[in-house]
């Protein structure tokens, strides 16, 4: 009775050992290989893409020109952007950007800027921590009150992110606006601006 128990308990054992390396076969079979390893390894190759979303503020800082302390007249604002980034390499990419900003007076009106352009960048990677450099050069509409302006704009910029997931990464911006004003019959000025935003990128 005993044999018998034993011989029962074993086999017991046994067909339970190897449902399980099925179970664990098959689940291997499903899902190969972690889209980790490839983030961590080789992250980026060529033709890899990503679209980023980020909201913040715009400090007004530096002002040069003929502008009669008017920078004294700028208060805190508000900017947003969409950007998107095509890599030619592991590290590098290009793409474009198209932003916006509102920023009040102390006269309680507001002045609004509207740059776009083309980005160049290099991005080094550290694990799941990604840091991109890059530089937009483009044009922007300026509308104060009654009056409008467009212009050359030009933003370098670092970054930090860190990859959450495959599709999707999180993280900082940091930028400097240089956005100057060569009318035809005035003073030439030239404004700068601090960008401090959060930014959410999709990968695909």
């Amino acid at each position: 009775m005993r044999t018998c128990s034993l011989f029962f308990m074993m086999l017991l054992l046994f067909t339970g050992h190897v449902l399980f390396a099925q179970d664990a076969a098959s689940t291997d079979d499903e899902f190969p290989d972690s889209p980790w390893e490839d983030i961590v390894t080789s992250p980026y190759a060529f033709g890899d893409r990503n679209f980023a979303i980020s909201l913040g503020i715009l400090f007004p800082t530096l002002f040069a020109g003929d502008i009669e302390n008017n920078q004294h007249g700028l208060r805190l604002g508000g900017t947003g952007s969409l950007a998107f980034s095509y890599f030619l390499t592991s590290n590098i990419f290009v793409g474009g950007e198209l932003s916006g900003a509102f920023i009040g007076t102390r006269g309680g009106n507001m002045l609004y800027l509207v740059p776009f352009g083309a980005r160049v960048g290099y991005q080094f990677l550290f694990n799941r921590f990604e840091f991109p450099v890059s530089l937009m050069i483009g044009g922007v509409g300026h509308t104060y009150l009654e009056r409008g302006y467009f212009g050359l704009f030009a933003k370098p910029g670092v970054s930090a992110f860190w990859r959450f997931s495959p599709e999707w990464s999180f993280g900082l911006n940091s930028a400097w606006w240089f956005v100057p004003q060569w009318p035809r019959n005035s003073h030439n000025v030239y404004g700068n601006f601090l960008e401090l935003t959060l930014s959410a990128r999709f990968h695909f």
